[in-house]
């Protein structure tokens, strides 16, 4: 498992290590990661990073980190540069984004499970009940490009991903009165590769439509790669990213309300 952490972001500059309740953002997707991992067969966990500071600071928390080239434009590139840099390359790569520091339960291991059954590329999502699509909704007046939804077809397969809402709902007030979950699909920062496809995606240039949206994920169906989505129950946690200060605060009122979900660093 690979958890991608630059320094460069523009909403958030060094959003590795930026505090949330007295710990650091990458020290909480950390421990998460280790906890998710435990008891699972052959897997490593190592942090890919551009930057000394955040290696040093992986390290801390008794993690392996390695440094990638600060061209790589995606967290995708970057856990490929840092597999291919084990002394035995593997054939099944997990990239946790590092601003993911709340998963649903389970979703690691759905994952690897998908992957390990033949899956190229498999994510989880969560469905959103309607009282979570209207906060998700609220949520995007203030900050547009947080949080991902995905349009899936009925066998799992993802049709697309959008920082919009998607898809759109002709006659909601009809469906909530009949239906407990709306059809909106939130997706959840963790993807599966199997190496093949992640050194294609790696071969290939941005597409336009993957730029405009902000979403790597998209030059994979461009290409032509089916990505398998995998439902998973929705975390008391806000399972979005981490991507403005904003974001910071909402989580932060959380863990006042319910407690703190990390667990602790050995």
């Amino acid at each position: 498992m690979v958890i991608p952490a630059r320094a460069g972001s523009s909403r958030l500059p060094r959003k590795p290590l930026h505090m949330i309740a007295g710990r650091t953002l990458l020290h909480r997707t950390i421990a998460m990661a280790r906890n998710a991992i435990r008891g699972l067969p052959d897997m490593e966990l190592v942090v890919a990073t551009d930057d000394g500071e955040i290696a040093d600071h992986a390290r801390a928390a008794g993690c392996e980190a390695v440094m990638t080239d600060s061209a790589i434009a995606t967290g995708s590139g970057r856990a490929l540069a840092a597999a291919i840099a084990r002394p035995a390359s593997p054939q099944l790569i997990v990239n946790l984004q590092g601003d993911s520091p709340f998963q649903p339960e389970g979703a690691l291991a759905a994952v690897i499970s998908s992957l390990r059954e033949g899956a190229r590329v498999a994510t989880p999502v969560i469905a959103l009940d309607w009282a979570a699509l209207d906060s998700l909704r609220d949520h995007k007046m203030r900050s547009p490009f947080s949080g991902t939804t995905c349009a899936r077809a009925s066998d799992g397969r993802a049709l697309w991903f959008s920082k919009a809402i998607i898809p759109a709902i002709r006659d909601e007030a009809a469906l909530r009165r009949t239906e407990p979950l709306s059809p909106i699909w939130r997706h959840v920062g963790l993807y599966g590769y199997s190496i093949e496809a992640l050194q294609l995606f790696e071969r290939t240039a941005p597409t336009a439509l993957e730029t405009l949206e902000g979403l790597e994920q998209l030059r994979l169906l461009e290409l032509g790669i089916p990505v398998t989505t995998i439902p998973v129950p929705p975390p008391l946690f806000d399972s979005s990213g981490i991507d403005t200060e904003e974001d910071i605060a909402r989580v932060e009122a959380l863990i006042a309300m319910h407690g703190d979900p990390t667990p602790l660093l050995p």
